[in-house]
């Protein structure tokens, strides 16, 4: 009977035990704990929310992390009001909580209120990592957008982890300054060999460097990572930004080796980069390779329409575009410039005037009015001018540099005026102006454009360099020589230096560059000759070389045939003359805009050569055939 209870006491005092175990393992603080972290990784927040509202009477149910929960849910939900509410009700101790200070901190950026973020932070004892890395993280998302202050922040932290430096890195590259980029160089640089493999860092590195143009120190990276898709696709984008296109090819070439899935986006990339090229035939060698189940995509179809525009293949670009069931603003846009680059205005106006209304933005207006300059159609281009209903300082310039194509500089200046009512001064507009003046040789006009443009103070842009190139041009072709000299010793003094001009073509696969007077390839003897043979042709139909486009001081060695007849787009011409057999349609691009000589005489060499010469500048597309030129002298 004794052993009997003894066992029977023992089986009670057992299940006792697993009672009590079973009460505090699943007691209601821990239950709602776990119930609100399952709504909460189900994307059930206001469910999650609901649940704390119906126990927030209980201080001993409601734990810093069943408040963290709350917090969480509040943050994805953006619901200011109730996590404020949350905050107010806190006790002193769950605010000394890390995990508590960081949910209010992550809270409070992502509902965009910095400064009560900062309180939270500033209110911090012991910070460390993880606080800077709250209020980091929060400072370069897209709704605060203040990377420079993540940047800042991270000066003051001591002993940063990976997780730090990938928020600087990603700072950097939403900044994408010089100033950022030595920040982030710097702590890169400071990396011991064993961080730079971890792979969040590298890949932060690597996006930075990208984003800020550091393309050796993105080459190394891009070297030593993992290469998948994504990075190839970046580094393309990398060197199609910085013009080299040629890079971006040859990237290609490498992701067949290693066997990399190409996406559209690649196909994108590489589009892009045969944009830049501008040559037909390389662009047709990427097209053969893209899948016909890719050509639907609408992003892959206006990278299409806009690389034949601007490799001149208009009806190419057109067939793409019909094939478009719904196009968007962007394609509409692409396919107005192919038309406009080609000196089809006409065609441009018919197409913008197809294009929904509530389409037609910045980008549209700005590609037809072009379209209109291009192709001398100034009252077409008043007409639609008058109709936009918000003009900005780019709608503005295109129309100034219409009329000025045309000489109606009264009109023009009228215009700059009209916009400098409403908006700072804008120095292309000033820049259109004395375009058309070198164009008329008007160096009074000149002059006074020149004047103004150093009043307001542009003295170190790219825009004020051309500026005083144009002005010194007027100056040489109006006969103003010695002020032209000592305006070139001024730029030269002051470290201005003129855009070296080069011109780039295709013969058997190979691009070929050349600079004026370029003697670098192993055929120079034979250019040359040919440069000769076309000098005395060009005497023979009529040609007149026209001195006024000779830009420096001539040697005595050198005649005004001479100095023009070796501008590069005519040593790429002569280049392709020397080729056996003489091809029949010729394709250069051109760094600069074609100079005025070289635009008659190149419309005479395609009469007397009986040959079809494409030549793109950095404004438009030039074709010359039979001795005229699509742009119809407007360029």
């Amino acid at each position: 009977m004794f052993t009997l209870f003894v066992l029977l006491f023992r089986r009670q005092t057992k299940l006792c035990y697993f009672t009590i175990r079973r009460t505090i393992t699943s007691s209601p603080r821990s239950n709602i704990e776990l119930e609100m972290k399952n709504l909460n990784d189900k994307k059930h927040f206001t469910k999650a929310l609901d649940l704390f509202d119906k126990h927030q009477q209980s201080s001993e149910i409601l734990t810093d992390k069943v408040i963290v929960q709350a917090l969480k849910a509040c943050t994805q939900l953006t619901s200011l009001e109730r996590g404020q509410s949350i905050h107010e009700k806190l006790s002193n101790q769950s605010t000394k909580n890390m995990f508590v200070q960081t949910s209010l901190i992550h809270f409070y950026m992502q509902c965009g209120r910095v400064n009560d973020a900062q309180r939270v932070f500033d209110s911090c004892v012991n910070k460390n990592v993880v606080h800077y890395g709250a209020m980091m993280k929060g400072d370069f998302t897209h709704s605060n957008n203040m990377p420079e202050k993540a940047i800042e922040m991270f000066k003051g932290v001591n002993n940063p982890d990976r997780v730090l430096r990938g928020l600087l890195f990603n700072s950097c590259a939403q900044v994408r300054t010089a100033e950022a980029l030595d920040v982030g160089k710097h702590v890169w640089l400071s990396m011991s060999e064993i961080e730079r493999k971890n792979e969040y860092v590298t890949v932060g590195a690597f996006d930075m460097f990208v984003k800020c143009g550091d393309i050796s120190n993105a080459e190394r990276l891009f070297n030593r990572m993992k290469r998948i898709v994504i990075t190839y696709g970046q580094m393309m984008k990398c060197y199609n930004d910085h013009d080299m296109p040629a890079k971006t090819l040859n990237l290609y070439e490498k992701m067949k080796v290693e066997d990399v899935e190409v996406n559209p986006i690649i196909f994108v990339r590489l589009l892009d980069a045969c944009t830049k090229l501008g040559l037909e035939s390389c662009s047709q060698s990427i097209v053969k390779q893209i899948p016909a189940s890719m050509f639907f995509e609408l992003q892959l179809q206006t990278a299409l329409i806009h690389m034949w525009g601007k490799v001149s293949c208009v009806n190419e670009a057109k067939h793409v575009f019909d094939k478009i069931n719904k196009p968007d603003s962007v394609a509409y846009t692409a396919m107005i410039n192919a038309y406009g680059l080609n000196g089809m205005g006409d065609e441009a106006i018919q197409l913008y005037r197809r294009m929904p209304v509530e389409m037609r933005d910045e980008k549209a207006h700005v590609c037809v009015l072009n379209a209109c300059s291009h192709s001398g159609l100034v009252n077409e281009c008043r007409s639609i001018f008058a109709t936009i209903p918000n003009k900005n300082r780019f709608i503005y310039t295109t129309m100034v540099d219409c009329l000025s194509r045309s000489f109606f500089f009264d009109e023009a200046k009228q215009l700059i005026e009209e916009s400098e009512r409403y908006q700072p001064p804008y120095l292309p507009m000033y820049k259109a102006i004395l375009s058309g003046a070198r164009n008329r040789k008007d160096v009074s006009l000149a002059r006074e454009i020149t004047q103004r443009i150093k009043q307001l103070g542009h003295t170190v842009d790219d825009d004020f360099i051309s500026a005083s190139v144009l002005f010194g041009n007027t100056l040489a072709s109006s006969g103003e020589l010695e002020e032209a000299s000592q305006l070139r010793l001024e730029m030269s003094q002051s470290g201005i230096k003129k855009k070296v001009g080069v011109s780039w073509t295709e013969v058997d696969g190979e691009i070929v560059e050349f600079r004026v007077k370029d003697r670098r390839h192993p055929r120079t003897d034979e250019i040359y000759d040919e440069l000769d043979r076309i000098e005395k042709e060009l005497t023979e139909h009529g040609h007149k070389f026209d001195a006024s486009w000779i830009t420096r001081e001539m040697r005595s060695n050198e005649t005004v045939a001479s100095v023009l007849n070796s501008h590069s787009e005519r040593l790429a011409l002569a280049y392709h003359f020397i080729q056996r057999p003489v091809p029949s349609r010729i394709q250069i691009v051109k760094n600069l805009r074609i100079c005025g000589d070289c635009h008659g005489a190149i419309k005479l060499i395609s009469r007397f050569r009986q040959c079809e010469i494409i030549i793109r500048d950095v404004n438009r597309i030039h074709c010359f055939s039979d001795g005229k030129c699509s742009c119809n002298d407007h360029f």
